[in-house]
């Protein structure tokens, strides 16, 4: 008569000889798939609940710099005019646009007051007189810090005459060495001459040439002056 396994009836057939009972092909090959099946679920289980591996995030880049080594580069020019006069010609915040022969426009604020700022480089105006302003150039991330800052001003000489000063300031530490950091001066001290004598010739009433085209290495062409 069939026999109960696992509460389901499975047919039992004796050999003859033994005596002995074997259950059926068919009711064996089901419960062999079952188990497969409930092992392959249990897998699957377990691997849903391992997360996958993320990659480690990026350690990120300090601004603030061990060991600066600070710098200043004071220009000056003679200028034939009343120092009042000559801030009025070249003195506002985006003035810099013809002068440096570059656009600017304030982006944020109001030109000349403090907290302006300007498309150059993000500069922002942090102090002023009279005759002068003081810009700085923001943090950037990802970038060590130099402390760029640039003071432009019209200083009195006598009533009638005056000079533009224009000074930098800022860290060259990370410069890779002396010879570096020593182009680097060199570099910027002739930009910002070639913008003083710029201003000098606007000043005292006179047109700059055109500009030349960027990058074509050719020296600065000298304009009219007033006199």
């Amino acid at each position: 008569m069939p026999a109960v396994i696992g509460g389901r009836a499975t047919s039992a057939v004796s050999d003859g000889t033994t005596g002995r009972s074997t259950v059926s092909g068919d009711e064996s090959g089901t419960t062999t798939a079952a188990c497969a099946l409930a092992i392959a679920c249990l897998a699957n289980a377990a691997g849903a609940q391992t997360p996958p591996a993320q990659a480690a995030p990026a350690a990120p880049v300090s601004t603030a710099v061990a060991a600066p080594t600070y710098i200043s580069i004071p220009m000056e020019i003679a200028v034939n005019r009343p120092a009042a006069e000559v801030w009025k010609r070249v003195g506002k915040f985006c003035d810099i646009g013809e002068w440096f022969r570059i656009p600017c426009t304030i982006t944020s604020g109001k030109d000349g007051e403090f907290g302006a700022v300007r498309s150059v480089a993000s500069e922002v105006l942090v102090g002023k007189t009279e005759l002068s302003y003081t810009y700085t150039q923001p943090v950037r991330d990802g970038r060590p810090y130099n402390l760029y800052h640039g003071t432009l001003e019209a200083r009195p000489v006598t009533p009638t005459t005056s000079k533009i000063v224009y000074t930098l300031f800022f860290d060259n530490s990370m410069l890779a060495d002396d010879a570096a950091r020593e182009a680097d001066r060199a570099r910027r001290l002739a930009q910002f001459t070639t913008a003083l004598e710029n201003m000098k010739i606007l000043a005292e009433g006179g047109t700059l040439p055109p500009a030349p085209a960027r990058g074509a290495g050719a020296p600065p062409a000298r304009g009219t002056t007033g006199r």
